[in-house]
């Protein structure tokens, strides 16, 4: 069997369309590479076909993709765990399903990382919207002044806290819709944090690697499409999930007193969200933040 040089890491949740499409654009990108690749599919007991779709498409064996069925939902972070465990590659690509790969980026990415492996550890592509207009995916670590603008002052707007550079750039971390690394670097931090179900996976990964003394570029000759949020039914559940990993993030790398004001940020979006929402009579901000205030 010959030897694999890089392992693309997907998991999917109820995804099937999204996923296939992603499979396809993955093996489309790739055509003719010298690059020694296989797929790991990793679905975390999808209930809407996906599953009789991933075995069709792993019996084709040009499709270099391998599928596991893990019967409950691990989450992302468990979920990219499972399958770089069961990766054969050197280098190891965590790409979420619901993107499209571009052109050959999957081929520049990898290249530039194996020609610069020794300063860039972990390396990030330029995203794109569905309609190709830059995502912010380059970003700032959550210091409390960071929380502050994304929280109150829509950060990313202004570039505050995520940002899309046109120019190969040094970052705190890249988004975890597509993270190029070493197999074992990824196995020396001990991957994603397995008490993490969904969001902030990717920031404290890095932010763990960054205390090693490890590197991560934001790479932007490589772009790929990223739909975002595919498989969260609505926005009421990620922005749940991101004041949970806020405060998962603080308890675990920041003092009792950051923690604190961390907690006064968090309730004081949630009361002037809970406070448009009922001046605009919007149910949506109105359960969504009478939520996130019950979050401890």
């Amino acid at each position: 069997m010959a030897k694999i040089d890089l392992s693309i890491v997907i998991v999917s949740y109820n995804t099937k369309k999204i996923t296939e499409n992603c499979l396809e654009s993955i093996n489309r990108s790739l055509w003719g590479t010298k690059i020694k690749y296989e797929i790991i599919v990793v679905d975390n007991d999808s209930h809407d076909g996906s599953k009789d779709m991933l075995l069709k498409y792993s019996l084709d064996k040009n499709n270099h993709t391998f599928y596991f069925q893990t019967n409950t939902n691990l989450g992302f972070g468990q979920g990219n765990n499972f399958g770089v465990k069961k990766a054969k590659g050197k280098y190891i690509l965590l790409l979420n399903s619901d993107t499209i790969v571009l052109d050959r980026s999957i081929e520049k990415l990898f290249n530039f990382y194996i020609q610069n492996e020794k300063t860039v550890h972990f390396l990030g592509a330029k995203l794109l919207n569905k309609d190709l207009t830059p995502q912010p995916s380059a970003c700032r670590f959550f210091t409390l002044s960071v929380v502050f603008a994304t929280l109150l002052l829509k950060g990313d707007y202004w570039g505050l806290t995520r940002f899309s550079p046109n120019k190969l750039r040094r970052v705190d971390w890249v988004s975890g819709a597509c993270i190029m690394t070493k197999k074992s670097l990824y196995q020396r931090l001990g991957g994603f944090d397995k008490d993490i179900f969904m969001y902030m996976e990717e920031v404290d990964l890095l932010y763990r690697a960054k205390k090693k003394g490890w590197q991560t570029y934001f790479y932007p000759a490589a772009q790929i499409i990223h739909l975002g949020s595919a498989s969260s039914a609505g926005k009421t559940f990620p922005i749940l999930q991101v004041y949970r990993g806020f405060l998962f993030f603080y308890k675990k790398h920041y003092s009792f007193f950051q923690l604190l004001v961390l907690k006064f940020f968090l309730k004081l979006k949630a009361y002037i969200s809970l406070l448009i929402g009922k001046i605009s009579n919007s149910q949506y901000l109105i359960k969504t933040y009478e939520e996130a205030l019950k979050i401890p």
